[in-house]
């Protein structure tokens, strides 16, 4: 992380907004000696274009965003693990009627294993009705309507829509 110099108010601004997503409100915790909203939503627009303090939020978010979402990488492992049997998990098991009990380490039930191999097929398009095609070139119509009325050409028209 490259060192910034922040003031305390202003780091504590950008912690604020990163917490709350709000400029004005960011500002009015940061700085409790402003009363004024309008005070607030200026000077936290302000603050907002400052380079060091836009650098801080920004290197924060990246942060966070590595440290709790999970990327497109991982996602596709855990679905993996979970498709191939790999994974466990306690899962609640009917024992009697009226008694449950909690079994740890399951291997996926093959519903779950159905979900994530559709998951995963969904992601790779492997079984879509629509598919995308790249064309390159002129089109040609072999209908030809240039003798057809306006009137002919409307009720063609109007026809499709009625069917759609």
């Amino acid at each position: 992380m490259i060192e910034r110099k922040l003031t305390v108010k202003q780091q504590a601004f950008a912690d604020f907004y990163i917490e709350l997503g709000n400029a004005t409100e960011a500002y009015l915790k940061a700085y409790p000696n402003v009363k004024k909203e309008a005070t607030a939503r200026a000077a936290g627009s302000r603050m907002l274009t400052n380079v060091s303090v836009k650098s801080y939020i920004d290197e924060r978010m990246e942060e966070l965003k590595s440290e709790r979402v999970a990327d497109q990488q991982e996602i596709l492992e855990t679905l993996t693990a979970i498709l191939r049997g790999e994974t466990t998990a306690a899962t609640l098991r009917s024992i009697d009627v009226g008694v449950q009990k909690i079994e740890e380490n399951m291997p996926p039930t093959m519903s779950e294993r159905i979900r994530a191999a559709e998951l995963i097929g969904k992601r790779f398009a492997l079984w879509t009705d629509k598919q995308e095609i790249e064309h390159s070139g002129d089109v040609k119509a072999s209908l030809d309507l240039s003798n057809l009325t306006t009137e002919e050409l409307r009720a063609i028209a109007n026809s499709k829509r009625g069917t759609n």
